[in-house]
């Protein structure tokens, strides 16, 4: 992927903030994941949007599953031109574990690059997720590279809902070992409240009805799932701005989320 055009696809959403800005929450979704019980339920849950960053969770668990990824720190695999690079951070040696910290996209896509377009698709397709289209770009055979970034890969928050669900229950295609590394990369740590939560941010552009992207207006996601004691839940937000917010919208979904649901007991 060139810079200039990762610019445009994410850097357009951070730009000076504009006053009328209005964020919509889309949708809140909270379930029991031993049970599948909804606990919240806010909002248009089967609108679907980008994956983004999300998508990682599930790139994770095809890099442990396929031996690319061997644990936390291994391999390491260096910056080189070309690679995404407007953010600093992802100029240096990236693990798997910087690698989800820093959200770095050129360690996504080599993931892919390596696991080919028949495994990719074949994964992507066995995890059920979302429309599953890998295809990428109309007619520019980017699939592996761009599929999830404000291109074919959707999925709405109940979907997400039921891939996460899936994968702590030990219901995808995937090793035990392989999925147990990959849901220890997205650690948030222990809230106030004693929940102990797993997470992904997500942002990416709005599209036209034939594909192409809108400048701002963009989607943020926060998805993951938390522990206290014997009970699992997962959980989906998705926002939508209506034009250019101040603040990654992945990073305000998260923030908002985490006070509303994790700064304080009985939320639940």
């Amino acid at each position: 992927m060139q810079r200039t055009s990762l610019i445009f696809l994410l850097g357009v959403m951070f730009a000076p903030f504009n006053a009328t800005a209005e964020t919509k929450t889309v949708c809140t979704l909270i379930s029991d994941t031993k049970t599948g019980k909804t606990i919240v339920e806010e909002g248009e849950c089967k609108t679907r949007a980008t994956a983004a960053s999300t998508f990682k969770i599930a790139i994770s668990l095809m890099g442990f599953d396929s031996g690319i990824l061997t644990d936390a720190h291994h391999p390491v695999w260096s910056f080189k031109e070309g690679y995404p690079d407007w953010r600093t951070a992802w100029h240096e040696d990236t693990d798997p574990q910087y690698w989800i910290e820093q959200s770095v996209v050129w360690y996504s896509q080599q993931i892919n690059i390596r696991l080919g377009e028949a495994r990719f698709r074949n994964y992507v397709t066995s995890f059920d997720y979302g429309n599953a289209d890998v295809s990428g770009d109309a007619g520019k055979q980017n699939g592996l590279t761009r599929s999830w970034l404000s291109s074919s890969l959707q999925i709405s928050p109940a979907e997400q809902i039921e891939f996460i669900s899936k994968m702590i229950r030990g219901e995808l295609p995937i090793g035990k070992q392989a999925r147990e590394m990959a849901m220890g990369l997205f650690d948030m740590g222990v809230q106030a409240n004693g929940w102990h939560v797993f997470g992904k941010t997500g942002a990416g552009l709005s599209q036209n009805a034939d594909g192409r992207t809108i400048k701002g207006q963009p989607w943020g996601w926060f998805v993951g799932w938390a522990t206290r004691g014997e009970q699992t839940i997962t959980f989906a937000r998705l926002t939508h701005d209506s034009t250019r917010p101040a603040k990654s919208p992945g990073f305000a979904a998260r923030d908002t989320f985490l006070a509303e649901y994790f700064a304080t007991d009985g939320a639940f």
